[in-house]
C-alpha cells in the first residue's frame, strides 16, 4: 500500500534528522548531516563533511518534499543548501572531483523545482547551479570528449560522466548529454550487459577499468531516461503517447536507441545484481561502508524513475517497468525486514539481505583500539548507509504510489 511505504520513508527521514542532522558549528539557521552515528569529535565539528554525501542528503530531502510538501521540509532544505555553501566557503566549484559537483548540481536543480509557500515554482535559475554546470562543461577533455574523474586525471569514468549527462539533459544541453552517454555505450558495455567503471588512458593506450558498481548502472539508466524523454518531447510525442503508427515510429527513432539500452541494463541488473527474489546485491568490488554505502540506494532511485517514467508504448517497455518496480519493491521489503530499531526509528543494514547491526559498544570489553574509545567500525554507523536506506524507501513510496 502507498501509505505504508510513505510512512516508512517518513520514519527513515526522522531517523536521519534525529541522529545526523545538526547545526554547522552551532550557527543558527544551518543544517548539515553528521557523517557518522554515534559521532566522534571531528564528526561533530564537521572536520570531515563529505561534499557528495551532503548532496545525497539534500536529494533525499527533496524526495520527501516532492512526495509530501511541508513548510518544515522546505525550511530544512533551504538551510541545508545555505550550509553546504557555508561549509565550502562559497566555493562549491573548487572541489576537484567532477562527480561530486555533478551530484550537487542535480540535487540543487531538483530543490529549485519545489513549489514555494505560495505554491509557485521559481523560474529564476540559481547562480550556484549555473556555476556548477559551467564548471562541468569547462572540465570536458577536448580530446576524449568526456569528463575525467577529477582535475588533472586521465581516468574517465561513469560516476562523473553519467551524472553530468543527467545535469545537461535536465538543463537543456541535450546534444552534450547525448555525446557523453554515447561514449559510455561505445566503450563501457560488457558482454553481460552491465557497465564497467571507466577508461584509464595509459601510455600504451586506453585501458578499460572493468569494475562493476551498482550506482554506475543507476546513473546511466537515469541519464538515458532523461535523454529519451527529452527527444520524444522534441518531436512532439507526449510521455504516454503510443508508438502505433509509422509516423510516430519515425519521430521516436532517436529516443529508441536509449530506451533499448535501458531495457538491456535493467535486464542485466535483474540477472547479475540481484537475488532470485529481486533484492539488489553489492558486487564484490563494492564496499558496504563509506562511499560504497550510497551505491545501491542510487541505483534504486533511478530504477524507480524507470518504473514510473518510462513510456508504456510497447510490450518491452511495460516488461522493463515491471522488472524495475520489482527490484525496488523487493529490495525495500528486505531492507525493512532486516532493520533494527532504536527509540522507535530504523537502523538499516549495509547489505539489504542481512540483519542490521547497531553501531554501539554496549559497555562490553574492548576488542580493539576503536572499541576502546567507544567507536566500533560497523558499516551501519555511516551516514551513507542510512541515506541509502532512506533513498530506497523513497523509491518504494514512489513506485507504490504509481502502481496504486
Amino acid at each position: 500500500m502507498p501509505e505504508t511505504w510513505a510512512h516508512r520513508a517518513d520514519l527513515a527521514e526522522s531517523a536521519i534528522t534525529e541522529r545526523h542532522a545538526q547545526k554547522l558549528w552551532m550557527l543558527p539557521k544551518t543544517n548539515m548531516a553528521v557523517v557518522a552515528w554515534p559521532p566522534g569529535l571531528k564528526d561533530k565539528l564537521f572536520w570531515h563533511w563529505h561534499y557528495w554525501w551532503q548532496a545525497q542528503y539534500l536529494d533525499c530531502q527533496v524526495d520527501a518534499a516532492m512526495r509530501r510538501p511541508t513548510k518544515t521540509r522546505r525550511r530544512r532544505i533551504l538551510q541545508t543548501m545555505r550550509t553546504i555553501q557555508g561549509r565550502s566557503r562559497g566555493r562549491l566549484t573548487r572541489n576537484i572531483y567532477y562527480d561530486d559537483k555533478a551530484w550537487l548540481a542535480l540535487a540543487w536543480a531538483r530543490a529549485g523545482q519545489l513549489p514555494k509557500n505560495n505554491g509557485k515554482v521559481s523560474s529564476k535559475r540559481s547562480k550556484v547551479l549555473e556555476d556548477l554546470e559551467f564548471d562541468l562543461l569547462s572540465g570536458i577533455d577536448p580530446v576524449v570528449g568526456v569528463l575525467p574523474w577529477r582535475t588533472g586525471e586521465t581516468f574517465y569514468n561513469i560516476p562523473s560522466n553519467a551524472t553530468a549527462a543527467m545535469v545537461f539533459a535536465r538543463t537543456g544541453r541535450l546534444d552534450k548529454a547525448r555525446e557523453i552517454v554515447d561514449w559510455i555505450f561505445d566503450n563501457l558495455v560488457r558482454e553481460d550487459g552491465l557497465l564497467s567503471d571507466g577508461v584509464r588512458m595509459r601510455m600504451s593506450g586506453p585501458e578499460v577499468v572493468d569494475k562493476i558498481y551498482t550506482y554506475n548502472q543507476g546513473t546511466v539508466l537515469g541519464a538515458s531516461l532523461e535523454i529519451a524523454l527529452a527527444l520524444r518531447e522534441d518531436v512532439g510525442l507526449a510521455h504516454d503517447e503510443p508508438i502505433d503508427s509509422f509516423e510516430n515510429s519515425e519521430r521516436a527513432d532517436a529516443s529508441m536507441f536509449y530506451i533499448t539500452h535501458i531495457r538491456a541494463i535493467v535486464q542485466a541488473i535483474a540477472l547479475e545484481m540481484a537475488t532470485p527474489q529481486g533484492v539488489l546485491l553489492s558486487p564484490p568490488e563494492e564496499s558496504g561502508e563509506g562511499d560504497g554505502g550510497l551505491f545501491k540506494g542510487i541505483l534504486a532511485r533511478y530504477l524507480a524513475d524507470v518504473a514510473t517514467r518510462l513510456p508504456e508504448d510497447s510490450k518491452e517497455n511495460i516488461a522493463t517497468k515491471k522488472i524495475a518496480a520489482r527490484l525496488v519493491m523487493q529490495s525495500a521489503e528486505s531492507l525493512w525486514s532486516h532493520r533494527l530499531e532504536g527509540d522507535g526509528l530504523p537502523v538499516f543494514a549495509a547489505e539489504w539481505t542481512e540483519d542490521a547491526r547497531l553501531p554501539h559498544n554496549y559497555g562490553l570489553g574492548p576488542a580493539s583500539i576503536s572499541e576502546a574509545v567507544g567507536l566500533v567500525r560497523i558499516d551501519e554507523r555511516d551516514l551513507s548507509v542510512q541515506l541509502s536506506g532512506w533513498m530506497l524507501l523513497e523509491a518504494a513510496a514512489k513506485v507504490s504510489a504509481a502502481m496504486a
